[in-house]
């Protein structure tokens, strides 16, 4: 038997696709009743799983359980030293939470509302939680933490950061939506809405009157100087919306290498992307790769036009008394079609990730509550698709209930086949570093983990980790007068928050003569890795994967060096 050992310390491992075995392709399924409870009592038989419109049979069925707070559980083994901490411990993260705050966008009464929301929220986080504080303006980060003071001082520092200071009395005050219909899409009755907007906070009064200056060469002058001001806040608000998905994107990618459930939380009043479809479809594409979960908020909450704007908008609420068409027909209809483009997106980003879109609702707490909210139970479903080619395509997934259609059901919704470009070897080594920066455990090859600890000096520790492998239901190749099969075994190492430590690789060649496979059934195989730490607490996490029919294996715990 034959071991190679591979050790890597980098900090930022291949970013995490969407974990598609060539053989197995994993979905994950949360169910809700009418009141919005998890359901946990469902069973492989209750699910039905259609790739790309074809009827696929399960051959893999998890059900998962978290309880909000269950006692520690510690790793049974008579073989465990008395310095052994390996531990089922509830406060080690399981799911990682990152709320995205669109300060450049947020008006700040919206903002103050949703802030203290979610300083609600903060306290009542699950010991397991992890949250990460973020805005799109980049000038607010803070990486995941428990620590609620922290979380609460960050909130606390949050403001509106736009690129360009938008003043609702300017002369004409165009919206972003305006300035897309005017330059981009060449709407007449957009720019004419803009021009009598002009006309009337001037003070101007039609019709046109020949003059080479004074007021009528104003009017003269009004289409052109509108499109001039419309190119300038459609440039400013293109950059807004580029800088905003970009964020999105650098988050997608900080949470693709964690070791758990993946939640977005974009708290934003609605942005447009005008010339910016690529970008989102590629941000969207992004986050199904790393299963991240996008759930989104519209932090305006019940949206209500009024009329020639509020008191805030004291030029546009000025023209609207003194012209109650205008503000009637022309102004209130773009404001309720600007709204409606602005979270539409929103709900795109949810709803193609899987996620949760909150609108229309002026309780932030309950927003809060349902986006950020772990789910008690979920099910993790496995398919071996038919005929998967090898071209990089994206299958749509559904997943629905055989029976109970009263229940609510959530899951990814699709994947991504591999590619032409990627051997077997390459695609193997990728599934196996992406379920090392997952939390599921996989037990379709028995894996017992256990650890010990060494402290040469207070400050210095030597974590050594024993995973031992029952290769009973492994298959072997007969070559020759061996029994041939390789195991590849991923020992990494996450700090307390979840940040990647370090791992070791190894891959062990088995080349059994019978009379050796004998024993070995019988007794199994041990693999033993060193890691040099501080003293702290670690989560501990170790794949199996045979090469030959691909079978896996994932295992947690957790390790504490006083």
């Amino acid at each position: 038997m034959a071991v190679k050992d591979e050790a890597t310390t980098d900090k930022v491992a291949e970013s995490a696709k969407l974990r598609v075995n060539v053989k197995l392709v994993l979905a994950r399924v949360v169910v809700r009743d009418a009141t919005g409870h998890t359901v946990g009592n469902l069973h492989k038989e209750d699910f039905d799983v259609l790739d790309n419109g074809k009827k696929q049979a399960i051959s893999a069925f998890d059900a998962e359980h978290i309880s909000p707070a269950p006692p520690a559980e510690t790793a049974k083994s008579s073989a465990v030293p008395a310095n052994s901490a390996l531990q089922k411990a509830p406060d080690f993260p399981a799911r990682y939470v990152a709320y995205v705050f669109d300060d450049l966008r947020l008006q700040f009464a919206d903002l103050a509302r949703v802030r203290d929301a979610a300083q609600k929220r903060i306290d009542d986080l699950a010991s397991s939680d992890r949250v990460a504080i973020y805005s799109t303006s980049g000038q607010t980060l803070l990486d995941f933490t428990d620590d609620r003071s922290k979380l609460h001082q960050t909130l606390d520092s949050l403001r509106p950061r736009p690129l360009q200071i938008h003043n609702d009395n300017d002369c004409p005050n165009i919206s972003f939506y305006m300035a897309d219909r005017i330059v981009n899409k060449n709407d007449p009755q957009v720019l004419q809405t803009a021009v009598d907007d002009y006309m009337n906070c001037r003070g101007l009064v039609a019709p046109l009157q020949a003059a080479s200056s004074g007021p009528a060469q104003l009017i003269a002058n009004a289409p052109s100087y509108i499109r001039g001001m419309a190119q300038s806040v459609l440039a400013t608000g293109e950059e807004e919306s580029r800088t905003g998905l970009r964020f999105l994107w650098d988050a997608i990618n900080r949470m693709s290498v964690l070791p758990g459930q993946r939640t977005l939380v974009l708290v934003s009043p609605g942005f447009l992307t005008a010339d910016l479809d690529y970008e989102y479809n590629d941000l969207i594409d992004r986050a199904l790769r790393a299963q991240v979960t996008i759930n989104s908020m519209d932090a305006r909450g019940l949206y209500v036009i009024i009329p020639g704007g509020d008191a805030s908008h004291s030029r546009t609420a000025e023209i609207a008394m003194n012209d109650p068409t205008f503000a009637a027909a022309s102004r209130t209809l773009l404001d309720l079609q600007a709204a409606s483009a602005e979270s539409e997106i929103l709900a795109v980003l949810a709803n193609s990730t899987g996620g949760t879109f909150f609108q229309n609702n002026n309780d932030m707490n309950e927003g809060f509550r349902r986006l950020s909210g772990a789910p008690e139970f979920w099910y993790v479903l496995g398919f071996t698709p038919q005929n998967l080619k090898p071209d990089g395509k994206f299958h749509t997934l559904r997943v629905s209930l055989t029976n109970h259609q009263k229940y609510d059901l959530q899951s990814r919704r699709g994947y991504y086949a591999p590619r032409h470009d990627v051997d077997a070897a390459e695609e193997a080594k990728r599934e196996i570093d992406e379920e090392v920066f997952s939390n599921e455990e996989l037990h379709d090859l028995p894996v017992a983990l256990h650890t010990q600890f060494f402290k040469p000096s207070s400050d210095a520790a030597k974590l050594t980790v024993l995973a031992h492998v029952d290769v009973k239901r492994l298959h072997y190749k007969q070559v020759h007068d061996r029994n041939q099969n390789d195991l590849t075994l991923v020992t990494a190492v996450f700090d307390r928050n979840g940040n990647f430590l370090q791992s070791n690789r190894k891959i062990v060649q088995m080349r059994w003569k019978n009379e050796t496979l004998q024993a070995k059934l019988g007794a199994g195989i041990t693999l033993k890795t060193s890691f040099d730490v501080k003293p702290g607490r670690y989560l501990v996490r170790v794949v199996a994967r045979d090469s030959d029919q691909q079978v896996m294996s994932a295992e947690n715990g957790t390790v504490e060096i006083p």
